[in-house]
């Protein structure tokens, strides 16, 4: 049995289409799959408990796979089919919506609790930080998951530049407020801008991604363009879209989500199969593109490289 290779590996972005080109003419790459929506079934270990055995992929890969061999979503399906509430709440209407929204130019500011305050251009962002690519898994808290070759830069890269003081112990993301382009920001339902939040050790771990592309191409609108967080070890919702400012602060920042509906939605959103949504199970999942439901992974399947983050802690009450 050959050894695992970790998400984190990295294929350089000059490698990345050339790969593709060569598994295309090994006719490796595979058709469109059956794209398909997932409904949530209806239905809490500590950290040391990792469980759970994949099930192999059911479809022959269309570029490649992840580290426990599965294939990667299609990139049709990948663009076609995404939460984006900022736009509307119709997994299958955001890219029409989102077609015309302006990504360019971009900044970024980071500031905060850092010695070295910045607003970075996108542009320069790029320059300063190559894209490293990263087939990661997602896993919606809706319960149904994608296998992502994202573009991106390391989160702890920028982090390191800023330089955070010793009072810093999280970090809140913002993403760009804009009715007139996002029309689901006209919604009262949710407190707008949509914010999110990590803490500091998590957000400097090597699997967490600022994401500018995904297939070897710049980001869709739909997909989080121009920039986004990626976490693959958390719930979908806590990798925010369209990044306009990353704050380090001493404590907690209270996400969207968390303000929406705090009973359903914690801080940490690990992916934990035994903790179930307050609506649903979490202990199987539907892979867009298969038939069958899959049991869900403890962290998504990444518990070797961040279990340690949480040694101690009750992820029964720390959700």
């Amino acid at each position: 049995m050959t050894s695992k290779i970790r998400s984190s590996e990295i294929t350089p972005e000059a490698e990345y289409w050339s790969r593709r080109r060569f598994l295309k003419t090994a006719g490796i790459a595979a058709g469109a799959w059956l794209l398909s929506a997932c409904a949530p079934a209806l239905g809490q270990p500590t950290v040391s408990t990792l469980s759970g055995t994949p099930t192999p992929p059911a479809s022959t890969p269309a570029a490649g796979k992840d580290e426990l061999g599965d294939a990667e979503t299609p990139y049709d399906s990948v663009t076609s089919y995404t939460n984006y509430y900022e736009f509307t709440t119709s997994k299958e209407a955001v890219a029409d919506l989102a077609k015309n929204f302006k990504t360019s130019p971009w900044s970024v500011q980071v500031g905060g609790l850092v010695n070295n305050p910045k607003t970075y251009d996108l542009d320069d962002l790029r320059k300063q930080f190559p894209p490293e690519e990263r087939i990661y898994r997602m896993r919606c808290v809706e319960a149904w998951s994608m296998v992502i070759p994202w573009l991106g830069f390391p989160l702890a890269k920028l982090l390191k530049e800023a330089d955070p003081t010793s009072d810093a112990k999280f970090v809140r993301f913002e993403a760009l407020l804009d009715p007139a382009q996002m029309p689901g920001q006209k919604s009262p339902y949710f407190t707008w801008p949509y914010v999110e939040g990590l803490r500091l050790d998590e957000a400097r771990h090597d699997l967490t991604l600022m994401a500018t592309g995904l297939y070897g191409k710049d980001l869709p609108p739909q997909n989080g363009a121009p920039l986004r967080l990626v976490v693959p070890w958390k719930y979908g919702f806590k990798s925010i879209k369209a990044v306009v400012k990353i704050d380090l602060v001493a404590k907690m920042p209270a996400s969207l989500w968390m303000n929406a509906s705090p009973d359903e939605y914690g801080f940490y959103a690990n992916v934990n199969p035994t903790v179930p949504h307050p609506r649903w199970s979490q202990a199987t999942e539907r892979r867009i593109g298969e038939i069958n439901r899959r049991k869900t992974l403890l962290f998504n399947g990444y518990g070797d490289q961040v279990a340690s983050l949480y040694e101690g802690m009750d992820l029964r009450t720390d959700f």
